[in-house]
């Protein structure tokens, strides 16, 4: 009689590490990449004006706040292995209401998949806090980036052109990437702490965290770094496309430039490189000196169309360095006890940019041309810029021992 030997995949957990996170991030934005530039196109559709669009987008911005914030307090009751399952089945059904079409459908598959990238997105940045370690985590970041630059480079031009060819077919492709997603996840085994088991003591509410929170310098810094940079590239997806239509530029003008910045993830590598010699807080004051430079001189040459969108696409650039860098501080000063909450707390900072940056675009607009968005954008980013200077000169470097 022979007895038939498990697998070691089956009988030992694979050991995360910095690829297997960096994959996994892939994946996820495979899935998000072929929808980012089709649901907006599909909700105008459907919806029949961007003031409905507005307002629907607005809505779902603030039940994925809420829903972040829940997620905490969610895990006293399911381990977080499962929270990540359930946001990876919510993307994976989003995508299949959408694909079905319909003003009831769209919507829904469309506040699904936000709700999922929270859910995800809290559940991975607490794996991440109890796997990689501090040292390693710029190489996290610029790995991730790099396996996510395919994705978001081919994704929205993919998902347009299917779009046009068969309609749910970008939901089909996205529903089959965040399955792929799942199948990653489980099989990396990854829970709570490094074995799969349910954590020891409840985790609290995020709101008790808050005063915590805003205690701590650096996290609240980490975290405005985080609302600055997604909203320079709200402003970016959404605002230069129109003003490349006002101005006489073909519609997929945006979406080709959101492709062609999405390139610049290939050069991350070379970003951790320059970063290597330098602290965090040159590489982030950097980002933002330089993406607050493009964005004003923007504004500033807005009778020269082709020159705004040269410096609109250089501040992307710098915009792909804040990515790689201004997560940093934060992710550099979570206590281990803290980070399932605070990582809540910091996921927050989507959901904000998503209100931030159509309230204030539609008060600007009320009172100045759509130019005077990309100088409002300037000033957000010199902004983050100064307060980025009360980072400390040598956050991540690696510490001089006596033997050195």
């Amino acid at each position: 009689m022979f007895q038939r030997r498990m697998p070691d995949w089956l009988r030992h957990s694979p050991t995360p590490n910095v690829r297997s996170f960096a994959i996994l991030a892939g994946f996820e934005a495979a899935a998000r990449g072929v929808l980012i530039s089709t649901f907006p196109i599909v909700m105008y559709r459907t919806m029949g004006d961007a003031e409905t669009v507005s307002e629907i987008y607005f809505a779902i911005g603030i039940v994925s706040l809420a829903t972040g914030l829940l997620v905490p307090w969610l895990t006293r009751f399911i381990a977080r292995r499962w929270m990540f399952t359930i946001g990876a089945v919510s993307m994976i059904t989003g995508s299949l209401l959408a694909s079905t079409g319909g003003k009831i459908m769209v919507p829904m598959g469309l506040a699904l998949n936000t709700a999922a990238v929270v859910i995800m997105f809290v559940c991975f940045n607490a794996y991440v806090m109890d796997h990689v370690k501090r040292t390693t985590m710029g190489a996290l970041e610029t790995q991730r980036l790099f396996y996510s630059g395919i994705s978001w480079t081919v994704g929205p031009a993919l998902g347009v052109t299917l779009l046009e060819i068969y309609p749910p077919a970008p939901f089909l492709l996205s529903s089959v990437l965040a399955t792929c997603i799942l199948a990653a996840f489980w099989y990396l085994r990854l829970s709570d702490g490094r074995q799969i088991m349910r954590a020891r003591a409840p985790s609290a509410n995020p709101l008790a965290y808050l005063p915590r929170f805003f205690a701590q310098p650096r996290l609240v810094a980490g975290w405005l770094f985080a609302v600055t940079r997604s909203v320079g590239w709200w402003v970016y997806i959404v605002y230069l496309p129109i003003f490349a239509v006002e101005n006489g530029f073909d519609e997929k003008v945006g979406g080709t430039l959101l492709s062609i910045s999405n390139g610049f993830l290939f050069l991350t590598p070379l970003m951790l490189k320059w970063m290597n010699g330098r602290s965090v807080r040159s590489a982030i004051r950097t980002g933002f000196a330089m993406s607050a430079l493009c964005f004003s001189l923007a504004s500033l040459l807005s009778s020269i169309p082709v020159a705004v969108i040269g410096l609109l696409l250089s501040a992307t650039f710098f915009l792909i360095l804040l990515d790689l860098s201004a997560g940093l501080p934060f992710l550099m000063a979570v206590r281990p006890g803290e980070r399932t909450e605070m990582s809540a707390v910091y996921a927050t900072y989507r959901d904000v940019s998503g209100i931030i940056a159509p309230g204030v675009g539609r008060l600007v607009l009320a009172f100045a041309p759509l130019p005077a968005v990309f100088a409002a954008m300037g000033l957000g980013l010199g902004l983050a810029w100064i307060i980025a200077a009360k980072l400390h000169p040598r956050l991540g470097r690696a510490r001089k021992t006596a033997l050195q």
